[in-house]
């Protein structure tokens, strides 16, 4: 919906913005009370919550989204969800994306120091700070022991927004070490409409719209040794930009 002026997006924005507000305050006691109930069933809980959440603001701010699949999903196992970053939209856009099995996700740190969202951010999340190689290093630790438990990880591989006009920003070798270290399969995932919905550089351009999201194949790791994350990683990193490509993203101009 690019026709849509800015003072109308900037209104709109504004309603989402309460919405997501209303949702929140509503939902908190009930995140609160599942925290009691420990890391694993707990944090089950608390993503079922979260949701719901997404689920209830999507509906209210008219954003359809829709999973494909390229490939059939096998949510028997555990796997190593990547996905492209490029706005907050995917925040609400991943808990419904992966609804198929128990997850976490990895997340900035710095999110955590949000008043009222911080909470439930800290109590969902896995949050890494990148600057500090001791966080990076729990961090890690955290996700090798959540994969154990037979609960499936979702990764920002770009770790932040791409801001450029290629497909992707290049990526980190985390979820890929963590993939050959764990003998865990890495699932790509493309998020094709976040960047429409809402741009990155303005929490005021949201506009209602379509949401998609794109299963790739599965991308086993089995023969990789830690020496070839960097194999690992191009490998993926190819694949996720011919699928963005091919979908012809709306943000890729080089």
């Amino acid at each position: 919906m690019k026709f849509i002026s800015k003072p109308t997006r900037f209104i709109f924005s504004i309603y989402a913005f309460l919405i997501f507000l209303t949702w929140m305050f509503i939902l908190l006691p009930f995140v609160i009370v599942a925290s009691f109930f420990g890391k694993e069933k707990g944090g089950n809980m608390i993503y079922a919550i979260c949701r719901f959440w997404a689920n209830a603001c999507l509906l209210f701010w008219g954003i359809r989204h829709q999973n494909r699949f390229e490939a059939p999903h096998d949510a028997t196992h555990p796997c190593i969800f990547v996905f492209n970053h490029i706005s907050y939209m995917d925040i609400p856009i991943l808990m419904t994306a992966f609804r198929y099995q128990h997850i976490r996700v990895l997340g900035k740190a710095e999110m955590s120091k949000l008043p009222i969202f911080g909470y439930i951010y800290k109590k969902a999340v896995v949050t890494v700070d990148r600057s500090d190689a001791t966080h990076r290093a729990v961090s890690v630790s955290t996700l090798k022991a959540v994969l154990r438990k037979n609960i499936s990880v979702v990764i920002a591989p770009e770790g932040t927004f791409n801001m450029g006009d290629t497909a992707l920003k290049s990526f980190y070798d985390g979820a890929f070490r963590i993939a050959i270290d764990t003998q865990t399969p890495i699932k790509p995932v493309l998020f094709l409409d976040a960047l429409d919905r809402m741009h990155y550089r303005s929490v005021f351009s949201m506009t209602p719209g379509r949401s998609r999201a794109i299963y790739l194949a599965e991308v086993p790791v089995q023969g990789y040794t830690i020496d070839q994350t960097s194999a690992l990683k191009e490998k993926v990193y190819q694949i996720m930009e011919d699928g963005l490509r091919r979908y012809n993203a709306v943000w890729i101009n080089d």
